[in-house]
């Protein structure tokens, strides 16, 4: 770990002392992936890990927090999804084994959770598609935002990634903002954070660190695609709607769209209601990420990746990794300072 530039320290000192680490760069929480031992090696790298707590129960996050401690003493986080039924209880955990930063994600957080979190001195995260809800979570106590465009992995939203730079960052600068989605080289850390960022986030270009436990099958997959592979799943029909997840195309991806259409004509035809019908398509995907990551079944299991998975093409060092993508900003920065 060494200095960065003046010019990049001043550029992301924000987001540097709000996250407690050398580098105002989070690892985006990615289920199955980002457990203690990626976290802990992002964390160790000088960057910010991030539990991804996903669907874990309490007892289950308790051990994940427990076994990253035991492998850094650095700041990480954890990451929450709202709408988990043992919300208030993961919280609890969280507070209980003296997390410091929190990430809510999935919706609109809870008041309660908030008012929880605020008053335990837990610093909060949040993610926003618009200014105007940013700007609401900024009233309601967060801490922190993380705008992430459409090009990142898993569940994304309709836009880019510089369109809500160019629309978010000029107009909520009394938080830290960090940009998520897309980014795999230095030179757009660099771009965001000039555009006003305090930090970025990353999820894709850490899926190939040496010390990420995914299957070595998960990994050639990334090495091996283009970014036009990375693509967002297809809904059939209006009437069923889904949260589109971005990922590499594959015979699951095929076979979700066969899925979609048998479910829709038997609810035409009466065999099943909505609510149900509904349930079969999302679930179609439960444990389909963890058969692909664990596993290795990258044929039909689900391979949730951004599109700046094209930058992605050897398995390295997170701590090389963090220190790649900070060669490439400062080289960037001082080719504009001498222009």
């Amino acid at each position: 770990m060494r200095n960065v530039s003046p010019a990049l320290h001043r550029l992301w000192q924000r987001g540097c002392d709000f996250l407690n680490v050398p580098y105002a760069i989070m690892g985006g929480a990615m289920s199955w992936v980002s457990e203690r031992h990626l976290v802990a090696a992002i964390s160790n790298g000088g960057g910010f890990g991030t539990i991804a707590g996903g669907s874990m129960p309490p007892e289950l996050l308790a051990k994940e927090i427990e076994a990253t401690q035991a492998l850094t003493t650095k700041s990480f986080g954890v990451n929450l999804i709202t709408l988990h039924p043992q919300l208030d209880a993961l919280i609890d955990v969280c507070l209980a084994k003296k997390i410091t930063h929190m990430v809510l994600a999935g919706g609109l957080p809870p008041a309660n959770a908030i008012k929880k979190i605020k008053e335990a001195g837990v610093k909060l995260i949040c993610f926003t598609p618009t200014a105007a809800l940013g700007k609401k979570l900024v009233r309601m106590g967060v801490d922190a935002l993380v705008i992430e465009g459409m090009e990142a992995g898993g569940h994304i939203g309709p836009v880019s990634t510089s369109v809500l730079a160019q629309e978010i960052l000029p107009e909520i600068r009394d938080v830290p903002v960090f940009v998520a989605g897309g980014i795999g080289r230095g030179e757009a850390i660099a771009s965001y954070l000039e555009m006003g960022a305090a930090g970025v986030q990353l999820g894709t270009r850490f899926v190939c660190a040496t010390e990420c436990i995914a299957h070595p099958k998960f990994k050639q997959a990334f090495m091996r695609a283009a970014a036009r592979d990375a693509v967002p799943s297809v809904q059939i029909d209006p009437r069923f709607p889904i949260i589109p997840v971005r990922a590499l195309a594959n015979e699951g991806s095929r076979l979700f769209m066969e899925k979609q259409r048998e479910v829709i004509e038997r609810f035409d035809k009466g065999e099943l209601n909505k609510e149900s019908a509904q349930l079969e398509i999302e679930h179609f995907w439960a444990g389909a990420l963890r058969r692909a990551v664990i596993d290795g079944d990258v044929d039909m299991g689900s391979v949730m990746a951004g599109q700046s998975v094209g930058m992605v093409n050897k398995e390295q060092p997170t701590a090389e990794i963090i220190q790649e993508l900070i060669d490439q900003a400062e080289n960037a920065l001082k080719q504009r300072q001498s222009a």
